[in-house]
């Protein structure tokens, strides 16, 4: 059965001090592209995180984010008072200098310069890390469950556009005698027009037979079902196979093209132009398979 490179899951890993929400979501994509959102803390961990995703979820544009919301009530920062003290002294300085009034409200406005309020380091603990790791392993199994259900929808579909190109095929062929027989017609009827003409009668039907052979749809046929089959049973496998989906899609599209180019028949054509309708869409939902 085929899986979606559609797919959205999401889990939450609760830690004694902080609460982290894990959400990934995947779209179709040519190849395996990722794009994290990751807090500072855990950006080393972002190359492990890549090869895990990329071997479980093979294709697709997958988007990670872990959004960190601290419980913990415990201040990280705090005031630096040699900084403090170091910028008091060189305005206490300036202001002697430049002969202007020291301001009142000396600790508000030391407050806001920069880098007085300093913040704790915080450093990745491994046992946290392996409780994060199982909480993103739960959200990339709920990405994979919704690839299946969305597979299931794609297979049925691609089923019915297959069985539909199948069906138009059968009615292809109450026309083929009847226009063989109006291609002879007209040439004969052609001919006999055309008085004081002698021609070699043995040689004409060696050129009729000639004709009727090039515009012959049975190889095309024979052909179109076999790729039909092919494409049917692809889509059955359990691995992977979007690309080689879309691969056999052109192959029948060629055959599709050349039943077309020999269908000089306005009921022929007819019948051409929605095989390749029915194909159009099942290139299009190709482009969403695994």
């Amino acid at each position: 059965m085929a899986l979606s490179m559609t797919g959205y899951g999401k889990a939450v890993a609760e830690l004694p001090n902080k609460k982290i929400t894990i959400e990934v979501k995947s779209l179709n994509s040519k190849q395996f592209d990722l794009f994290t959102r990751l807090p500072a803390i855990y950006r080393e961990k972002e190359i492990a995180l890549r090869n895990t995703l990329a071997h479980r979820l093979e294709r697709g544009k997958v988007d990670l984010s872990l959004n960190v919301e601290v419980i913990s009530k415990d201040v990280s920062s705090k005031i630096d008072h040699h900084v403090v003290g170091q910028y008091y002294r060189e305005l206490t300085e300036l202001a002697a200098e430049m002969s202007i009034p020291q301001p009142q409200e000396w600790l508000s406005l030391l407050l806001r310069l920069p880098d007085v309020m300093k913040q704790d380091t915080e450093e990745l603990n491994e046992e946290e890390w392996g409780t994060i790791e199982k909480a993103i392993d739960q959200a990339v199994d709920e990405v994979i469950a919704f690839r299946t259900q969305e597979g299931e929808m794609l297979t049925k579909v691609l089923t019915e556009k297959t069985q539909q190109i199948r069906s138009l095929l059968t009615e292809v062929e109450p026309f083929e005698a009847e226009r063989m027989e109006k291609i002879k017609s007209r040439i004969y009827e052609g001919l006999n027009n055309l008085e004081g003409v002698e021609y070699d009668k043995n040689r004409f039907e060696q050129e009729m037979i000639y004709y009727i052979e090039k515009l012959d749809v049975n190889e095309e046929k024979t052909r179109l079902s076999h790729h039909l089959d092919y494409f049917t049973e692809t889509l059955g496998d359990t691995r992977s196979q979007g690309k080689k989906l879309g691969f056999i899609a052109q192959e029948i599209g060629r055959e599709i093209n050349t039943l077309g180019s020999k269908s000089n028949q306005s009921g022929m054509q007819r019948i051409v132009v929605q095989m390749k309708d029915e194909l159009e869409q099942i290139k299009e939902q190709i482009l969403n398979i695994l």
